[in-house]
């Protein structure tokens, strides 16, 4: 059983920065793939950015060029640099891993099967 736990939400105006992390148990070489979704009220999960064995990563178009996903492989853990942050940026953020090694890099909710419960982010204007 995977675990993951996420950390770092919190409320930050508009144009401000943010730093996600998510500590898993996955050993850090392992072949899965881990990324970030988010969820705002009345919406469906979004894929905001993966990252696979290798580093390659892959971004949602509404944070491109905004959000870096990064892995620390000492600390076993996943992270998020949140920067020019939008009030439409404002979700619950979840973290996530496949290790089925079914799929991909992709930002699709359904292909990962292990999820943290989530940190909330909000950004007023």
């Amino acid at each position: 059983q995977v675990q993951l736990l996420e950390s770092g939400g919190g409320s930050v105006q508009a144009g401000g920065s943010l730093r996600l992390s998510c500590a898993t148990s996955i050993y850090a070489y392992s072949s899965c793939i881990m990324a970030w979704f988010r969820q705002a009220p009345g919406k469906e999960r979004e894929g905001i950015a993966a990252i696979d064995l290798y580093g390659t990563t892959m971004y949602g178009e509404s944070v491109k060029g905004r959000f870096v996903i990064s892995k620390d492989n000492e600390k076993n853990s996943l992270c998020l640099q949140m920067n020019s942050l939008k009030p439409e940026d404002t979700a619950m953020y979840y973290c996530a891993a496949e290790c089925r090694g079914l799929w991909r890099l992709n930002l699709i909710a359904s292909r990962y099967n292990n999820w943290g419960q989530g940190t909330q982010v909000t950004v007023s204007s």
